[in-house]
């Protein structure tokens, strides 16, 4: 993993593979962020903070030291947060970011008495400007120098300590200590303040612009932390491994209100589960909870879970929200087709992946999806280093893949108790054959209106 600050203050390292069609999938990013897992994370502080997060869930790592890394800095920031600056808001970033847009007179460098007091009075307004400004100058170097002092220590995480070295390096220029004497520029002789202002607006601005770009990884790391404590997220276990695994006790999907806890398996000997059961009972639910939850872990946070372990991985592939392209001609098949084709170039590279498949061919006839899945899953269960998550309503090609020994069966059971549907959402071993399609149809009253018409 490298730092590069400076230019941009760019954050690489080994990442996930992921596509936006995932992303979304998942429900990590919606046009509309309340009903997203980004809107309902996003704890930071500020705007430039909230926009790095989303970079960050945009890059997720595959490579378990990367992951754990930001697992160590989510829990120091816990640790500290009694601590946290309060220097530091929406408006001050935005002052300081526009005082090297605003149009106004040249700021003299070394102002003696005179033409201090003429700066001010024939430039009034830019004065104003000036003092208004650097007033949120101070206090962003100050909460920078109070979150470095708050963070740093030999034995913190080396992203982190690149990080505050860069915050130290930035703030030990000699103008800069004045920091250290005025509180508010009010404090400060009329000289002395458009001395300081001279130095941050024409000799400071790229330093200036390197520390918003360091607090806005800083505040995104807050946003993630607390937002692990407030929804009681935990820090799953990554383990270093070749072979795919996930083991989970009490996952639940982020985004439900009343969630029902799963418990799942997935490891060399069962990389694939076959998923039946009837519509509404839970599948692709129970599909995008553990794709979050997976997905999650390799940004570094924490899990809706009891715990969690799990390998890292390098990539990770939904095909759950297929439609068609009208401007194009392509039916839902074909791009169903597109979807899974994309799938098998990608597993065969050689990688670690985690697939997950809803409802394969819902495009075509029933005969013809059969076969067609069929011929998928018995090409994608030769693919041992990866994991892979298929739901289905063909219950019937079930009994063929008895054959594949890394098949593990799993389904959703229903119920129908005094004429009323009943879901448990719980998981449960084998293949359900259950199929209400019908019988909500003559519930919900359709039927008797059709007779009727």
């Amino acid at each position: 993993m490298t730092l590069i600050l400076g230019k941009g203050s760019l954050l690489t390292g080994n990442n996930m593979e992921i596509d936006k069609t995932t992303l979304q999938d998942l429900m990590v990013i919606q046009h509309e962020d309340e009903f997203s897992i980004f809107g309902k994370l996003n704890e930071t502080l500020t705007v430039r903070g909230r926009e790095q997060f989303l970079k960050n869930l945009m890059h997720p790592f595959s490579d378990a030291a990367s992951i754990i890394e930001v697992q160590l800095i989510l829990k120091l920031v816990l640790q500290k947060k009694y601590g946290w600056t309060k220097c530091i808001s929406n408006g001050t970033l935005m002052v300081v970011e526009r005082f090297y847009d605003a149009q106004i007179n040249t700021i003299p460098s070394h102002p003696g008495k005179t033409s201090a007091y003429s700066y001010k009075i024939f430039s009034s307004q830019d004065f104003s400007l000036v003092r208004y400004s650097i007033s949120h100058c101070l206090d962003f170097l100050r909460g920078m120098q109070q979150l470095y002092v708050l963070l740093w220590n030999e034995e913190i995480p080396p992203l982190l300590k690149k990080i505050l070295s860069e915050v130290s390096h930035l703030l030990s220029a000699e103008p800069i200590k004045v920091i250290e004497k005025y509180n508010k520029t009010s404090e400060m002789p009329i000289g002395k303040m458009l001395q300081f202002a001279h130095f941050i607006r024409y000799r400071y601005k790229h330093n200036m612009h390197t520390l918003l770009q360091l607090f806005a990884h800083i505040d995104a790391w807050y946003g993630m932390a607390k937002s692990v404590e407030l929804y009681k997220l935990v820090f799953p276990e990554i383990i270093e491994s070749s072979e795919p695994l996930i083991e989970a006790d009490g996952l639940y999907h982020l985004l439900l209100p009343n969630p029902v806890p799963y418990s799942i398996k997935i490891n060399k000997e069962n990389n694939f589960i076959f998923l039946t059961g009837a519509n509404m009972a839970g599948k692709s639910t129970f599909i995008k909870a553990v794709g979050a939850a997976v997905f999650l872990a390799h940004c570094g946070m924490g899990v809706p879970a009891k715990n969690m372990r799990l390998s890292s991985f390098d990539g990770l592939l939904s095909n759950i929200n297929i439609v068609d392209n009208l401007a194009k001609g392509e039916s839902y098949f074909y791009n169903e087709v597109q979807r899974i084709k994309a799938t098998v170039n990608m597993v065969k590279d050689g990688r670690k992946w985690l697939i997950l498949i809803d409802e394969l061919f819902k495009g075509t006839n029933v005969q013809d999806a059969m076969k067609c899945s069929t011929t998928v899953i018995e090409g994608l269960i030769r693919i041992k280093n990866s994991a892979f998550i298929l739901s289905t309503h063909l219950y019937e090609i079930g009994n063929a893949l008895r054959q594949y020994p890394n098949i593990s069966f799993q389904y959703f059971e229903t119920e129908i108790k005094d004429d009323q549907l009943t879901f448990s959402y719980l998981l449960k071993e084998g293949i359900s054959s259950d199929r209400l399609g019908y019988y909500i149809l003559k519930k919900e009253g359709v039927v008797h209106l059709l007779e009727n018409l």
